[in-house]
């Protein structure tokens, strides 16, 4: 590129000594009044663009000296790599040869900066396919991007810029990157502590010298924002524990003569510790002054710290943008008494004018409805730009279930004193998945099965699914629409078909036959912001069938609810002929809940709760009549001091289902099942529990499940895509109606409600958004199994599970 900017240089050089000289050829020429300006060579360049670099107009006198002015003035832009200007009568001829244009941009050896970030760096020079070549900028460029580097502690890199001549006045660009190795830091001192060691003060930050984990933190890495960062926790150390005239002095970063090692000092002033003799506020009091002091979390007579006035100032900011100040500002004024070793702290309200917003818009979300966007706002143009509106708008965008990131930005109406535009910037995610399966296994035999489910049907944000599952002894097919904004209110309704179809008569199960086909739908009507009522009804028709060879349980429900029958028949298996007892049934089912939901995502969220509690019971009259109550609750909780790295999530499921009227018991197809990933882990899915006489579990008609799991940190990029986590779950399932069971010896046995039968686990999972859906994986070790004896059927155990559900 040097010998391409020294060539281009030379030509520049020559045309400004002799470009005009074909203008006044004799130094004796007189000047001459310009009656007309034509301008030649121009590609894409237009000609007004010229005439703004060239201050000349017709009528204006024009000599020697003016046209070396103009020639200047013209290369200056950048915009020409020749220039010659020449006299025809009284007319002046420019002419000009552009400089090329790239062609193609392309960057080679790059692995620590990713291509956009350096792409950014290159557009903000003046870079990129399509504009024109400057000489002086392509140096700035190989200086903007080894300082880059350098600022990532490669001070080993190198940046060639290589410029290949095309026809028709264009350039070919390659940059030709070697990053190298980041320096490591040596050593990092501190000079003038004496009221903390070094340990203590760099034990938050983020560079640290060799240790055994840098091999995977990578954090004896130099980084000049790294370092920028660890000053900032330096001072506020000091800052926030009194020392209110501490003072960072300087800083130096030196290298070794390799450039593979970095050490740095950092020398201080500590400076004495202060009380807080007076806070008050002064300025615009756009709100009751009284009010804004409630805000105020640091007092007279505290130690100083630099946090709690940071802290104070953001609280009042945010009132503030409540009532439209969204640029408020809050400036605290510290004034130091040394003398009687005391502070006095105003903060100073700097309202400025109320806000409007004038537009918003959104950033990448090309297969959404603008629509489906704009009825999750809360924030609305032409209203008062509030700060918790934006935010809020922002939380229940970020819950739709096609979006995996969201965030926005306030701008300036240019001229406007008091509007902005809003910009939402997302990020989509797969808005469905289609998954289809082909497996033998020695429970199931051969299994066949497909679904679809799209939460972004024609971008309008309705969720439609369809899912077809066969095997040798079950038949499952399901349809559901949900339209979530059915109403202008916000009303959601949802409506499904199913078909079920069960037999456990030839597999290792006991022998029961469920056939099952519904219709049902569900309103979700919204309350507040945070809260919806839910109301539904399902219609049902069953039929279960059990066999001389079934459990005692299920054969007993049959013949005592809905219109039991029996049929006489031969067994396939042992030719002999046997009885098969059944029951069909149909019902109505009325359901009715409440729903708080505050959790700022629907997939891995790390704030918020939801709390589900409904109610669901047949109406009197119905074949079979039973009702079901279930309290569902999860919470994220940030862990005090350690809220960055680690949160807690806490998850509850009870339910207890009672028969009325004349039915004994609720049917078998509506119990609850415990075990699993969605409940005890490590011990297998769904066999928690009542068991039958053959040791397979029946289910009982109360859950009790509990989980806490620990969220591990992991690195920013995939926050929204994968979650690893610590847990111990807790949970079983029991039977509280009377129902009779027995052991292996044919004795009574209670599945009543008891605490000494949770059974608890601990273990770790992991979560991942695969584009096939959702992958979830579990290591558990169970901490109470039973283990099968001659008279008690054991746990059954199932250390590593995986699941795979949708990402939706």
């Amino acid at each position: 590129m040097r010998r391409y900017l020294i060539d281009t240089a030379l030509v520049a050089a020559a045309a400004v000594v002799f470009g005009f000289a074909p203008v006044f050829a004799k130094a004796q020429e007189e000047a001459f009044v310009v009656r007309d300006i034509r301008i030649e060579g121009l590609q894409r360049i237009s000609e007004g663009a010229v005439l703004n670099y060239l201050p000349v107009n017709i009528g204006d006198t024009l000599d020697a000296a003016s046209v070396r002015q103009l020639i200047r003035g013209l290369y200056a832009s950048g915009f020409f790599a020749d220039v010659e200007f020449r006299r025809d009568g009284d007319a002046l001829l420019v002419a000009v040869r552009e400089q090329p244009t790239i062609e193609s941009l392309l960057i080679e050896g790059n692995k620590d900066v990713k291509s956009e970030d350096l792409n950014r760096t290159l557009f903000d020079n003046g870079i990129s396919e399509g504009s024109l070549v400057k000489p002086s900028v392509l140096e700035e460029v190989e200086l903007s991007l080894t300082d880059l580097y350098f600022g990532r502690g490669k001070y080993g890199a190198e940046v060639n810029v290589d410029v290949t001549e095309l026809p028709d006045n264009k350039v070919d660009v390659v940059i030709d990157i070697t990053e190298g190795d980041r320096s490591r830091i040596r050593q990092i001192n501190i000079v003038g502590n004496e009221l903390f060691t070094d340990k203590e003060l760099k034990k938050d930050f983020e560079l640290k010298t060799p240790n055994w984990l840098s091999f995977i933190r990578q954090d004896d890495r130099y980084s000049r924002e790294a370092l920028q960062g660890d000053l900032e926790k330096l001072r506020s150390h000091y800052l926030d524990r009194g020392y209110a005239d501490f003072q960072l002095q300087s800083t130096q970063v030196t290298l070794a003569p390799d450039l593979k090692d970095v050490f740095i000092t950092i020398n201080v002033r500590e400076g004495s510790n202060y009380t807080v003799s007076e806070v008050k506020l002064a300025g615009d009091f756009v709100v009751d002054e009284a009010e804004l002091n409630q805000y105020v979390l640091l007092k007279p007579g505290m130690r100083f710290s630099q946090r709690l006035i940071t802290q104070s100032s953001e609280l009042i900011r945010l009132r503030l943008g409540q009532e439209g100040y969204g640029f408020a500002e809050i400036v605290p004024d510290p004034e130091i008494d040394e003398d009687a070793g005391e502070v006095a702290v105003t903060l100073w309200i700097q309202a400025e004018r109320r806000v409007y917003v004038r537009r918003i818009t959104f950033d990448g979300a090309s297969s959404i409805e603008d629509e489906v966007l704009r009825r999750e706002l809360r924030q609305f143009e032409g209203a008062y730009l509030s700060n918790d509106l934006l935010e809020r708008s922002k939380i229940r965008l970020q819950r739709l279930p096609y979006l995996e990131e969201v965030d926005f930005e306030t701008l300036r109406v240019p001229g406007s004193q008091d509007q902005v535009d809003v910009v939402f910037s997302l990020t989509e995610r797969q808005p469905g998945e289609f998954q289809g399966s082909v497996g033998y296994t020695g429970y199931y035999g051969m299994q066949l099965s497909g679904s679809a489910v799209h939460s972004n049907l024609f971008g309008r944000g309705n969720r439609l699914a369809i899912g077809l599952t066969g095997t040798s002894y079950s038949r499952v097919y399901n349809l559901s629409y949900t339209d979530p904004y059915a109403t202008m209110n916000g009303v959601s309704i949802t409506g499904g078909l199913t078909y079920q179809n069960y037999t456990q008569f030839f597999n290792a199960a006991s022998d029961l036959d469920t056939t099952t086909a519904s219709a049902s739908t569900e309103l979700s009507y919204p309350i507040t912001e945070y809260q919806s009522v839910i109301l539904g009804a399902t219609l049902q028709q069953a039929d279960l069938i059990t066999t001389s060879f079934s459990n005692e349980q299920s054969r007993q429900w049959v013949q005592a609810n809905g219109k039991p029958y029996e049929r006489e028949v031969v067994n396939p298996v042992t030719g002999q002929p046997d009885v098969y007892y059944g029951s069909k049934f149909a019902s109505l089912e009325l359901l009715m809940g409440w729903l708080y939901d505050s959790r700022n995502r629907v997939l891995f969220p790390d704030r918020g709760m939801r709390h589900r509690l409904s109610l669901s019971a047949t109406i009197p009259g119905s074949d079979v009549e039973y009702a079901t109550a279930r309290y569902q609750y999860t919470q994220y909780l940030g862990i005090p001091g350690l809220r960055r790295w680690f949160s807690l999530r806490l998850n509850a499921d009870v339910g207890i289902s009672e028969a009325f009227g004349d039915t004994s018991a609720v049917p078998p197809y509506k119990h609850f099942y415990g075990g699993g990933p969605d409940s005890v882990r490590g011990f297998k899915e769904y066999r928690l529990g009542p068991k039958d006489r053959f040791g397979n579990a029946y289910g009982g008609n109360m859950l009790v499940t509990g989980q806490v799991e620990l969220i591990l940190p992991l690195p920013e990029r995939f926050r929204q895509s994968a979650r690893l986590a610590a847990f111990f779950d807790v949970g079983n399932v029991f039977s509280t109606s009377d129902l009779e069971f027995f052991d292996r010896q044919g004795n009574p046995l209670s599945y009543d409600f008891d605490t000494s039968k949770l059974k608890r686990s601990v273990g770790i999972g992991a979560e991942w958004l695969a584009p096939l859906g959702l992958l979830r994986f579990s290591f558990a070790a169970p901490l109470n199994a039973d283990l099968e004896t001659d008279r008690f059927w054991g746990d059954e155990v199932e250390r590593f599970q995986f699941s795979l559900g949708g990402a939706f």
